[in-house]
């Protein structure tokens, strides 16, 4: 029996570790697979390719499928959310409805990843277009359109901050006039409560502990806000206005007591977190006299992260930093993990002691990072680079890659690409 068991160990790998929303199981960018490859070859033969239309949205992976949204736009425009097997990349379902982009740049395709949870898959189009489907059959269960309900004063690059659940909501920055957060019952889609009147931002809200109480983490264009994500009441804000348009794309990193942010045109802030009321404090700031001239991390897409008393991040042509969490001095500049060009991104995963990062020239990196600086472990080419998401040379690859079943799961606006990282037999 026991051998029987070890033969049929492999086949379960369903079970291992899901990418089931934006960053991952708990949206903090780790991967927790125990057997992930330490060394890679010069070009990592995916398992899988299929064929998919534009998009910035990344895949996320549960329950044996893959999601992700893509974009058409010939003969008509239509967005899509599509599914497919995840072992071999064959459709199980697939969506679309029609999406004209108006008063948008960058027309390549739906921003947001898909968030699983509780046997639902949950959509957000670029120009407002909320879905909640039943993950396995592709059945819409509800709807909305929230520019017409909502009337959103559309950030020039669209609608990109993925939704959160937390309990029983969705909760959606909707940068709608008097709608800057909506939560919906996540079943029905019934609204909840609706708060603020800020402008929009592009960067994903989290919700965490702070003070005995759950907090929603939001970054608008105007502030950080910590707020009550039952009721939306307003716990703290750190007014965080943006000095030109807001493009704050980055994710909120939670670290320790700490909060980290990081813009493009206006650097990086670090916040502590009062232990005994919600509220906050800053500890520093860093901004440089441009996007040129930078002082801390002006991060465009790349999401940093933070290991001990460090942070490691991407700045806005492209240097890999590494800042004292102390007080933002950087210790270290590495300009090797991707070409020097404006809005160059990494996009960065944890695993153990390891950190995987995807590139925009499509290489996927086994790294260390510690403050004695950047250590490549291996590289390897895997997805090339495509000119819809930005036509600049021969374009990038700006798409999060989601982790799950011991592989890797990365997309550009052509095709869909699944390759095994799991130590090889």
């Amino acid at each position: 029996m026991l051998l029987l068991l070890a033969a049929l160990l492999p086949a379960l790998d369903v079970q291992d570790p899901e990418w089931p929303q934006w960053r991952g199981p708990t949206r903090d960018g780790v991967w927790s697979e125990q057997a992930a490859r330490t060394s890679l070859p010069d070009t990592l033969t995916p398992k899988w390719t299929t064929a998919i239309g534009s998009g910035y949205s990344g895949p996320t992976i549960a329950g044996g499928r893959v999601y992700v949204m893509d974009r058409i736009d010939e003969p008509n425009e239509i967005e899509r959310v599509q599914c497919f097997e995840w072992q071999t990349g064959k459709p199980i379902w697939s969506h679309e409805y029609a999406c004209a982009y108006v008063g948008v740049s960058y027309k390549a395709g739906p921003r947001c990843s898909v968030h699983i949870h509780d046997g639902l898959a949950y959509s957000l189009g670029t120009m407002g277009h909320l879905f909640c489907f039943d993950a396995v059959s592709g059945d819409v269960r509800w709807q909305k359109d929230l520019n017409k309900e909502y009337a959103i004063d559309m950030p020039i690059w669209g609608i990109s901050a993925a939704p959160v659940i937390e309990g029983k909501l969705l909760i959606v920055p909707v940068s709608g006039k008097d709608a800057y957060l909506v939560a919906f019952d996540r079943k029905t889609g019934k609204e909840q409560w609706r708060a603020f009147s800020d402008r929009g931002n592009y960067s994903a809200p989290i919700v965490i502990d702070h003070a005995g109480k759950r907090v929603l983490v939001c970054w608008s264009g105007d502030r950080v806000l910590g707020v009550a994500p039952n009721t939306g009441e307003l716990y703290w804000q750190y007014p965080l206005k943006a000095k030109n348009m807001p493009l704050a794309c980055a994710t909120p990193l939670l670290h320790q007591d700490k909060l980290f942010l990081t813009a493009f045109y206006d650097g990086c802030v670090l916040l502590r977190l009062d232990q005994k009321k919600p509220a906050v404090s800053e500890v520093w700031r860093r901004r440089g006299r441009s996007e040129l001239r930078t002082d801390g991390l002006h991060s465009i897409i790349s999401t940093p992260i933070a290991i001990e008393d460090h942070i490691y991040g991407v700045d806005s042509y492209g240097q890999l930093r590494c800042l004292s969490l102390a007080d933002g001095e950087r210790v270290w500049e590495d300009q090797t993990a991707v070409p020097r060009a404006r809005w160059a991104t990494i996009h960065f995963v944890k695993n153990g002691d390891r950190v995987w990062m995807f590139n925009d020239r499509g290489e996927l990196l086994i790294t260390k990072l510690s403050p004695d600086g950047f250590e490549e472990l291996d590289r390897t080419k895997l997805l090339k680079p495509t000119r819809g998401q930005l036509n600049r040379g021969n374009g990038v690859c700006w798409s999060h890659p989601g982790f799950a079943y011991g592989h890797v799961f990365v997309r550009n606006d052509e095709v869909l690409v699944c390759a095994d990282l799991r130590m090889p037999q």
